[in-house]
């Protein structure tokens, strides 16, 4: 089973009528979203998230529930001029370019993930950036994607938050604090200088462990808390008792700001962006 969590359509727009347009398409074991840009006028006009409310714990099933969604969306079996598509697992890991050989991609993320000799290997190389994202892929939807589309554009949904953050929403000098959050797992990206100091996933279940692990990378890396400022974003508000933990222990909080242009037929709000990030910044 899964519920529509959000829907926003612009109703000034008839999409079969629009000549130039592009969707983006993300997807995991806990959900799938999308959205559909306006090439010509510059602007989003659709965004749908469903959230599967069972548990999905292998890609088999997951391309199950995405070919549901293929038959019921008419949105999905339009034409785009561009698709890009995004994976969102935790079966990656960054590597230095200096210490980069595409020989070794699976010797990058069995360091911390069991894999399979069946198992695919990719890499996102970032953009202004020194180093790549090696991860496997969910190829059966890859394949799947390929007969309803043709080509496409993939990434993994960590090398473009670390890319965007990196490159749009750091300091040029000093320690920029990320922790982005989603229902079980958290990620914590630090740079310093706009470089990438830190970046880890954890899994948290209480408030507890959201703080302990986010403490825990503080004190590792030496920072003071009173000399930075940790910005949210992901599935997080200032009620929620994450925001309330966190701000006991560090004195400067606050959520992302949006830097995207929106928008006059489609209206999301910064909440939305900062929760559907990567999404909107591929």
């Amino acid at each position: 089973m899964m519920v529509k969590k959000l829907k926003l359509k612009s109703n000034h727009l008839d999409l079969k009528k629009i000549q130039h347009k592009e969707i983006s398409i993300q997807f995991s074991l806990d959900g799938f979203s999308f959205c559909v840009f306006d090439s010509d006028l510059q602007e989003f006009i659709i965004f749908h998230k469903y959230e599967f409310l069972e548990k999905i714990n292998t890609p088999e099933k997951l391309l199950k529930k995405i070919q549901q969604l293929f038959i019921t969306e008419e949105i999905l079996q339009l034409k785009y001029d561009k698709i890009s598509v995004i994976h969102d697992n935790n079966l990656s890991s960054f590597v230095p370019k200096a210490l980069f050989n595409k020989k070794n991609l699976k010797s990058y993320v069995a360091f911390n993930n069991k894999v399979f000799n069946t198992d695919y290997f990719t890499f996102d190389s970032l953009v202004n950036q020194e180093m790549n994202l090696v991860y496997i892929p969910y190829i059966n939807i890859n394949n799947f994607l390929i007969d309803q589309f043709g080509s496409f554009n993939y990434k993994h949904t960590s090398s473009i938050l670390v890319e965007n953050l990196l490159n749009y929403f750091t300091m040029n000098d000093g320690i920029s604090f990320f922790v982005h959050v989603s229902k079980t797992h958290f990620e914590v990206i630090i740079s310093k200088n706009k470089q990438l100091l830190f970046f880890n996933t954890f899994q948290h279940q209480t408030k507890e462990d959201f703080i302990y692990y986010i403490l825990f990378t503080v004190e590792q890396l030496n920072l003071n808390v009173e000399q930075f400022s940790l910005q949210f974003l992901g599935v997080i508000h200032k009620e929620s008792e994450l925001y309330q933990i966190v701000h006991k222990y560090i004195r400067n909080v606050s959520f992302l700001e949006n830097k995207l242009s929106f928008n006059r037929y489609l209206e999301i709000n910064d909440t939305i962006i900062r929760e559907n990030f990567s999404l909107f910044n591929f």
